[in-house]
């Protein structure tokens, strides 16, 4: 069976990975404080709805369906004529 060298490094790569959790998961402290990492680290990824720039979207193929149609078919015309009124 030939092995190629890539997929060594790799399942060498995947255990070395695979050791490192378990010995951090092994002692308690070390789990509570990687727990509380991974906690910070997916509320710093949430996106903070409150400072995005449209407050009320609503759903542009219902409330104008020709303005809808047009950007379907590559305009842009509703798309600049938003930035107009919003600057």
């Amino acid at each position: 069976m030939k092995v190629r060298k890539r997929n060594v490094v790799g399942m060498l790569g995947a255990a070395g990975i695979a050791t490192t959790l378990s010995f951090m998961l092994m002692d308690k402290s070390k789990r509570e404080r990687l727990m509380n990492k991974w906690n910070e680290w997916k509320v710093s990824m949430q996106t903070d709805q409150s400072n995005l720039p449209i407050e009320e979207a609503g759903d542009p193929g219902r409330d104008n369906l020709q303005n809808a149609d047009m950007v379907a078919e590559g305009s842009q015309f509703g798309v600049n004529y938003y930035n107009r009124v919003k600057q």
